[in-house]
C-alpha cells in the first residue's frame, strides 16, 4: 500500500522538479517545420540561453514556451503546470520581455508600470520596478518620448513587476547603451540569487557566455548542441582561433591539408575567403603558419587572433554568425 506524500516530501518536489520541461515539442506551418521534436529541461535558479539563426525554430519554441502558441504536439510544462489546464496561474507566475513591446505612447512611465502591477494579484510596486530599471528620471515622461533602450528598460520592468518566479528575456539588451547593458546583467545575476530561472535569448554572444549557465544551439528546428558555455567552446578543438587572408600568384593555392598538418592546428574552414584555424598553443603554432604561407609563395593581408567563444562554436555548428542574421 503506498504511503501518503507528506507537505515537506512535495516541497521537496517542488524544488527539484525543472522550472522547464519540454518533451517531443513539434510545431508546423503549413509544410515548414518549425520546431522537430524537442527535449529540453531548465533547473530552477539557472540562466539558460537559447541561440539560433532566424528560422531556427527558436522565436517558436519560446512563444509556446510563453503560451502565445499552441504546439502540435509534445510536453510543456512551466513550474510543473500546463498552459491548457493552468494558464491563468501561470500568468501570475512568470514575467515575459518581448523583442518589441507596443506601449501606449501616452501614459508616463510611471503609468504604464502602474497599469502592468494591477494585472498581479501580487508584486513590486511601481517605484521599485521603476528603480530597478533605471528610469527615475523618466517617472513621469510620456512613453512616447523614450530612445528605444529607455522603452527596452520600461519593457524589463513590466517583466518584473509581476514579482516572476519564471522570466523570458527576448533580446533584453538590444538598444542599451555599455553602462545600462551591464546594469541589466547585473540584475539577472541577482535574480539568479533569489532563486528565479530566466529564459535568455541574444544575439550577443559574450552576453551569453556571462549571463547562461548552460546554452542550446537550435538550427532547423532541432538543438544541435547544448552545456555550458565552457563545454561547448571546448568543442571548437582549441583555446584560440587564428584569422588570416592571403594574396599572392593564383597557381599557389593554399591547400587545407598543409595547414592542418601543422602541428597544434585543429581544424581548418575559410569564410569569405578568410582563414580560420582553431589552435591549441599561439606561441608555437602561428610561426609555423607564417612558415606555411611564406614557402607557398603567398603573403598574409590579415591576421589576428583571439581566444574561442561562443561565436566560434556558432560558426562552426552552423556555418554562419549569429549577429549576421
Amino acid at each position: 500500500m503506498s504511503q501518503p506524500v507528506t507537505e515537506s516530501q512535495t516541497s521537496v518536489q517542488e524544488t527539484t522538479a525543472p522550472t522547464l520541461l519540454l518533451r517531443g515539442l513539434r510545431k508546423a506551418f503549413g509544410d515548414v517545420l518549425a520546431v522537430d521534436g524537442i527535449d529540453l529541461q531548465v533547473a530552477r535558479g539557472e540562466c539558460f540561453g537559447l541561440l539560433g539563426p532566424n528560422g531556427a525554430g527558436k522565436t517558436t519554441t519560446i512563444e509556446i514556451c510563453e503560451g502565445l502558441t499552441d504546439p502540435d504536439a509534445g510536453t510543456v510544462q512551466l513550474l510543473g503546470l500546463e498552459w491548457n489546464k493552468n494558464a491563468n496561474e501561470l500568468r501570475q507566475r512568470i514575467g515575459v520581455q518581448l523583442q518589441e513591446t507596443q506601449f501606449s505612447d501616452k501614459l508616463t512611465v510611471e503609468e504604464m508600470l502602474r497599469l502592468f502591477r494591477s494585472f498581479f494579484k501580487r508584486g513590486l510596486s511601481a517605484d521599485e520596478a521603476i528603480r530597478i530599471a533605471q528610469l527615475e528620471e523618466k517617472r513621469k515622461s510620456r512613453v512616447g518620448t523614450l530612445s528605444g533602450g529607455q522603452k527596452q528598460r520600461l519593457a524589463m520592468a513590466c517583466a518584473l513587476v509581476g514579482d516572476p518566479e519564471l522570466l523570458f528575456l527576448d533580446e533584453p539588451t538590444t538598444g542599451l547603451d555599455p553602462q545600462a547593458r551591464r546594469h541589466l546583467w547585473d540584475l539577472v545575476d541577482e535574480l539568479k540569487k533569489s532563486g528565479r530561472t530566466v529564459i535568455l535569448t541574444t544575439h550577443y554572444m559574450d552576453e551569453a557566455e556571462r549571463l547562461c549557465d548552460r546554452v542550446a544551439i537550435m538550427d532547423h528546428g532541432h538543438i544541435i548542441a547544448l552545456g555550458t558555455p565552457q563545454q561547448l567552446i571546448a568543442t571548437v578543438g582549441g583555446d584560440h582561433i587564428v584569422e588570416f587572408a592571403v594574396a599572392g600568384s593564383p597557381d599557389h593555392a593554399l591547400d587545407p591539408k598543409v595547414l592542418l598538418a601543422i602541428p597544434g592546428v585543429q581544424s581548418h574552414r575559410v569564410d569569405a575567403s578568410l582563414h580560420q584555424l582553431s589552435v591549441t598553443d599561439l606561441h608555437t603554432t602561428v610561426p609555423r603558419i607564417f612558415a606555411a604561407v611564406d614557402a607557398l609563395g603567398l603573403h598574409l593581408t590579415e591576421f589576428r587572433t583571439h581566444s574561442a567563444t561562443l561565436e566560434d562554436v556558432f560558426v562552426a555548428l552552423t556555418g554562419r554568425n549569429l549577429r549576421d542574421e
